[in-house]
């Protein structure tokens, strides 16, 4: 792909997918003349990243997802290929471009971690709409650990709730340990457009596991940040400051709600710890100039053809530029009812 489509403004596929990713799919040719006309070396990163994400993607295509990875590391590699390369890729676009120094584009870690937390966060939020598409991602070696049967669906049904939210914690507690590392990349960013830009997709992302900690509407339906909140954040986080602010609020809504019993609690306390120490609360808070990256948003572009495979791999990619994460969050995706009766 990343050697024929992207270079053939004729390019197009008809009846793959639908809504916009079917309409992508169809007009690619106006991706690849803008592809054409950005400067050589942002052509190279997003080649790269194209040809390494869809190498990865395709391990998946094949598998029986339906109960999920197979180990947490699978999940972790899943998420690397979906959302870690994305962040590697755009911040080799920001150094690219001269936005942003070497060291953003050189600690792959950081980046990483980055795509990591976005997409661990859909992933937890996204339970039942996922097994009902036998498209799961919960590690088998977590769920096992509180499942009485061999089903993932088991955390669906009203008998398995206490162990549905042992194990929603643990799999909450594992994405809130990555903060750390989005801290640190955070912090690098010097310029302001860039640093919204990733910035807000983050905050959106800690209030969503906030939303979803110790809460059995998980595995009922959808659970979604409210709209006047989520403004709120976003009018709010264009400084470091800011940022801090909502990580430590939202760690410490976490951490009132652990519940000394869970299997978890110990280690989700530590994680909120690190948190506070990381994050003080800046309030009142100071905003930026308002604006993203628009080129960042089309220069990824590209990589949502590989969505095409598999939906929830278009999650991966799009949340990182927007579009997919803040639609879903703000009351985008399948009805909690319908999803309910098809489990059910």
């Amino acid at each position: 792909f990343h050697e024929t489509a992207l270079v053939n403004d004729k390019w197009k596929m008809v009846g793959v997918g639908e809504g916009d990713e079917a309409h992508l799919l169809e007009n690619f040719g106006a991706v690849a003349r803008v592809f054409a006309k950005l400067p050589a070396t942002s052509q190279e990163v997003i080649a790269d990243i194209t040809k390494r994400m869809g190498a990865g993607m395709a391990e998946f295509v094949e598998k029986d997802m339906g109960q999920g990875t197979r180990s947490t590391e699978e999940y972790n590699l899943y998420c690397h290929y979906v959302a870690g390369l994305v962040g590697e890729g755009l911040s080799r676009l920001f150094v690219a471009t001269g936005f942003e120094e070497q060291i953003v584009a050189t600690d792959l870690a950081t980046s990483n971690s980055m795509g990591l937390f976005l997409q661990k966060t859909n992933i937890i939020r996204d339970y039942l709409e996922d097994y009902v598409d036998k498209r799961a991602w919960w590690p088998q070696d977590v769920w096992q650990i509180y499942a009485k049967t061999d089903d993932l669906g088991e955390f669906a049904q009203p008998e398995g709730r206490p162990q549905a939210m042992a194990c929603l914690n643990h799999m909450v507690t594992d994405a809130l340990e990555l903060i750390p590392e989005c801290i640190k990349y955070l912090r690098r960013l010097q310029n302001d457009q860039v640093f919204r830009f990733c910035a807000i997709p983050q905050v959106m992302a800690i209030a969503t596991l906030d939303k979803c900690f110790n809460n059995g509407d998980v595995f009922t339906g959808v659970v979604k940040v409210r709209k006047g909140l989520a403004v709120k954040m976003i009018m709010e986080s264009s400084t470091m400051a800011g940022v801090e602010t909502w990580f430590h609020r939202f760690a410490v809504s976490i951490k009132s709600k652990i519940d000394p019993n869970d299997p978890s609690a110990e280690r989700t306390a530590a994680a909120c710890a690190v948190v506070f120490d990381l994050c003080k609360d800046n309030r009142p808070m100071v905003t930026r100039g308002p604006g993203f990256l628009p080129f960042a948003a089309l220069t990824a572009m590209p990589f949502a053809f590989l969505g095409k495979m598999n939906t929830k791999l278009v999650g991966g990619l799009a949340l990182y530029v927007g579009t997919y994460f803040f639609g879903s969050l703000l009351g985008q995706g399948a009805k909690p009812s319908a999803m309910r009766k098809k489990i059910l």
